[in-house]
């Protein structure tokens, strides 16, 4: 038998901060032409058109300011600090709950001023300028590699229309632009051809843009003193290590590495209950972009233990209980907790075998 017993009334200065202190605490939502604030108190809330946020919050004393994270956040965040405020981003999804009814400005900046007083609240890193710089590159990056895909299959379907298709791979499509370049192949109609051309100057441009982004996130890779120690680490390459630079503001934000793990979305999905733990797939929740990355780099690391079974023989007895993919994930977990580690304590990757040889000759 289960018994409850109703808690006591709260006191309202305990559900409301008293006017003093909740006049230091806006909660501002932030739309396109238009800003809400909301005050926790008698002082209700106000709207403001952009041009006038800056002006507004430097009348203000000191005070916390709650935003959520999502477009142009960090820009605001940052402007905001320059004024002495104390600023706070909240994913979107995390203030949704403290919406009491109706969606409107106004109800989302008043749930925000009070999702950022919980203590529990888990809080988003203000990135700087030169982070966001860095995902811009990778940003821009993926969507090259889709225009490159999406001009790839263009030439490919085209070209099968009139019978000429080739193996798949580089090798493949490589053989299809040379048909496109020999104006004496009679299989391709010379109107068919003036258009292929343009797909194929066009693809032949991305991949020049491609390569020159790609050498842009290598040198930023290399130019930080975090990147160059993730460097080391097994399965992580300058692209990967480039992206945790960017994506990670403050790894302090995370208590543990299994924290950063569930913030890419590597972690299991539970529907626990009675004590019972009911574990499911990976949540992939969160940094997709990170997650992706994590996992081709564990796949390399798996086709190398595959080749050289005696650097890690964990993961190859792994692979023999569990599914390539399957032992790809955990390894891309581990990773990810790896990276954490190097990142908060600032020392270098040092290999599990190495530190085991260490141990016994001492």
């Amino acid at each position: 038998m289960m018994t409850w017993t109703a808690l006591p009334p709260i006191p309202q200065h305990d559900l409301r901060l008293s006017r003093k202190e909740s006049e230091n605490e806006p909660g501002h939502d932030d739309r396109i032409g238009y800003r809400e604030v909301y005050f926790s108190s008698a002082r209700g809330r106000q709207r403001l058109s952009r041009s006038r946020v800056l002006e507004f919050f430097g009348k203000l004393p000191r005070c916390l300011v709650g935003l959520e994270a999502c477009a142009s956040s960090h820009y605001w965040a940052r402007e905001l600090i320059k004024l002495g405020h104390e600023v706070k981003l909240m994913p979107a999804q995390y203030v949704k709950p403290y919406v009491k009814r109706g969606k409107n400005d106004a109800a989302d900046a008043e749930a925000i001023c009070e999702a950022v007083t919980r203590p529990t609240m888990r809080f988003v890193g203000v990135k700087t300028i030169e982070q966001q710089s860095i995902m811009l590159l990778h940003r821009v990056r993926r969507i090259l590699m889709r225009q490159r895909t999406q001009l790839s299959n263009a030439l490919r379907s085209h070209l099968a229309e009139f019978g000429i298709v080739s193996p798949i791979g580089r090798e493949g499509l490589d053989r299809l632009l040379k048909i496109v370049a020999d104006t004496d192949d009679g299989r391709v109609p010379a109107e068919a051809r003036v258009s292929l051309e343009m797909l194929a100057a066009q693809l032949e441009g991305v991949k020049a843009k491609i390569l020159e982004n790609d050498r842009r996130i290598i040198a930023s890779a290399r130019a930080t003193e975090v990147g160059r120690r993730l460097l080391e680490v097994p399965g992580v390459g300058p692209v990967l290590a480039s992206a945790f630079v960017a994506s990670v503001a403050n790894p302090a934000i995370f208590k543990s590495g299994r924290d950063l793990a569930a913030w890419i979305g590597l972690v299991p999905r539970q529907n626990s209950s009675g004590g019972k733990e009911r574990l499911g797939g990976i949540t992939k929740a969160g940094n997709g972009y990170l997650r992706q990355m994590l996992v081709v780099g564990a796949m390399a690391v798996i086709r190398y233990a595959q080749r050289n079974s005696t650097r890690r023989p964990w993961l190859v007895q792994l692979m023999g209980r569990r599914p390539t993919k399957v032992a790809a994930i955990a390894l891309a977990n581990k990773t990810a907790r790896t990276v954490w580690a190097l990142m908060i304590s600032g020392e270098r990757y040092r290999d599990p075998k190495v530190i085991q040889a260490v141990s016994a000759t001492a």
